[in-house]
């Protein structure tokens, strides 16, 4: 052994779990699947969420969702800063599970890394700002003042993209928790691991726990479950294969969802525009006598 050179160590392989009401909880089930990389290398075992991990799932996000909708705005988007800060100290850490995830270059990993840390920055932005963009006062034939301010759905179940397991992902979670929604993930089945270390910056950001819950899995084992069940609002279809998205529609109708559709080759590094945002709101009209 050459002089100073320490002992040979083993690997220290890390444990992935879900992401659950604040803490990271192993599948009910038990069951796991390999993660490979673009070159067919093994990265790591993910969870393999249940049926009963999405029911565990939703009843976080509905007790998170009273706190967090009755948060200020102005409060909400300091979290959401903060969540971009958690992940600027670890971009070395992303961009190289995106790398192995998509077989890209570093530098080109990195520059993802930085969009999607540019995309929660953007977001912090907007929970102060969409009421006035989008709510208003409205001109009626009366003695009356009209208002119409717009409010969260509730929770939201997100299929998670199958690409961009990073900018995607935060560009599909950041306009639904920005307008007060709290939402269940399903991370992409191919490349789940930036999903999980997300969670772990969501974990130390000041976010609620129960805000963001992340599942990974076979997202065609778990979106029915989501899409059917009856204490979820909202269904983002993005990261559902194009022959599963209607039969998902159909379910969700059953409750009454309100459904995003996916758009076959979306573009995650052009500007987002507010679709995101105000897919999930709902709009409260209030009429008030005027004084006299």
């Amino acid at each position: 052994m050459p002089a100073g050179a320490g002992p040979a160590r083993l690997a220290v392989r890390k444990t992935y779990k879900l992401y659950v009401g604040g803490a990271f909880p192993r599948s009910e089930s038990g069951r796991c699947y390999p993660v490979t990389g673009a070159h067919g290398g093994h990265l790591a075992n993910a969870a393999l969420a249940s049926r009963k991990d999405a029911r565990d799932a939703v009843v976080a996000a509905r007790a998170a969702f009273a706190g967090w909708a009755g948060r200020t705005a102005y409060n909400r988007g300091q979290i959401l800063y903060r969540v971009a800060e958690m992940m600027e100290g670890r971009r070395a850490q992303y961009a190289a599970e995106i790398a192995e995830a998509d077989g890209i270059a570093a530098d080109h990993a990195d520059r993802l890394v930085c969009a999607a840390v540019d995309r929660w920055v953007h977001y912090a932005g907007w929970p102060d700002k969409i009421a006035q963009v989008v709510g208003g006062a409205n001109p009626v034939s009366g003695p009356y003042f009209n208002l119409s301010t717009p409010e969260p759905t509730g929770v939201v179940a997100v299929l998670a993209p199958q690409r961009a397991p990073l900018l995607g992902l935060v560009s599909v979670i950041a306009p639904v928790i920005a307008t007060g929604n709290t939402c269940v993930v399903v991370a992409a089945e191919r490349a789940p691991l930036p999903a999980l270390t997300l969670a772990e910056a969501l974990a130390v950001s000041d976010l609620p726990g129960g805000v963001v819950n992340i599942l990974t899995g076979r997202t065609a084992e778990i979106a029915p479950h989501l899409a059917a069940h009856a204490d979820v609002n909202g269904l983002d279809l993005t990261g559902a294969a194009p022959e599963e998205a209607a039969e998902l529609e159909r379910a969700a109708a059953g409750t009454l969802k309100r459904v995003l559709r996916p758009r076959p080759d979306e573009d995650w590094t052009a500007d987002p525009g507010l679709a995101r945002m105000t897919a999930f709101l709902e709009t409260k009209t209030v009429w008030h006598p005027v004084g006299r």
